[in-house]
């Protein structure tokens, strides 16, 4: 992507949006272009201004970032990037499911943020798959089955990939990177990315972190049985 990346900032509470605002306006290649007191507004924002990105607190009042998070993506309005007081919250497992391309603690580095919106805006991972990881295996278990009307990871879009792709994707779900997925397959990273960005495009995903989601839940990689990362 070129040019300037334009952030929605959502947090109920003004100063942390205050916070957020001075940390992207610093940066020579972000401008905000709104806040959102709250879940509702945020998704009214995004089908409004059309961001890049949206930095979503995850817990908010009324609407939550959950279902703001499920209501922008499910519209293709943004990328959203979750914002989290502790790493290994339902709330953030539930924002993955319903489109969220990645997770950051509230408390991290203005550096380390400013780094991972520019990451979510390319598409590419900002969470270790690890940490996907162990949020997905501990509420797998529990999250609700989706609804009669709602989507699922199908068997029969499954097996639109090949078996090297069934690799590929199972790989990625354990947490190796493209670096490692290449010395595991003995191919190059070129090749790596050309299978990555098949898999996606073949399952309708957005991003890796979509990609960690959907393995586990379509039972391609069972809980509990990844131990890399």
């Amino acid at each position: 992507m070129t040019g300037v990346v334009r952030v929605l900032l959502a947090d109920d509470q003004a100063l942390v949006r205050t916070g957020f605002r001075m940390i992207v306006e610093n940066a020579p290649d972000m401008e905000v272009v709104g806040e959102a007191g709250d879940g509702a507004e945020a998704a009214a924002l995004a089908a409004q201004l059309r961001p890049d990105v949206v930095l979503m607190d995850v817990r908010m009042p009324e609407t939550d970032g959950v279902e703001a998070t499920r209501r922008i993506c499910a519209a293709d309005h943004a990328r959203v990037l979750v914002l989290t007081t502790f790493d290994l919250d339902e709330y953030v497992y539930s924002a993955l499911r319903a489109g969220a391309s990645a997770f950051l603690l509230k408390d991290t580095l203005a550096a380390d943020l400013l780094a991972a919106v520019r990451v979510v805006v390319r598409g590419d991972a900002v969470v270790a798959p690890s940490v996907t990881r162990r949020l997905i295996t501990r509420y797998i278990r529990t999250a609700p089955a989706p609804g009669p009307g709602a989507d699922r990871p199908s068997a029969a879009v499954l097996a639109t990939l090949t078996e090297r792709e069934r690799e590929v994707l199972a790989l990625i779900a354990r947490g190796l990177s493209n670096t490692e997925l290449a010395a595991h397959l003995n191919v190059t990273e070129g090749t790596v990315k050309t299978h990555v960005s098949r898999i996606l495009a073949k399952l309708s995903l957005r991003d890796r972190v979509q990609a960690v989601v959907y393995a586990y839940e379509s039972g391609l990689v069972r809980s509990g049985a990844a131990t890399s990362g």
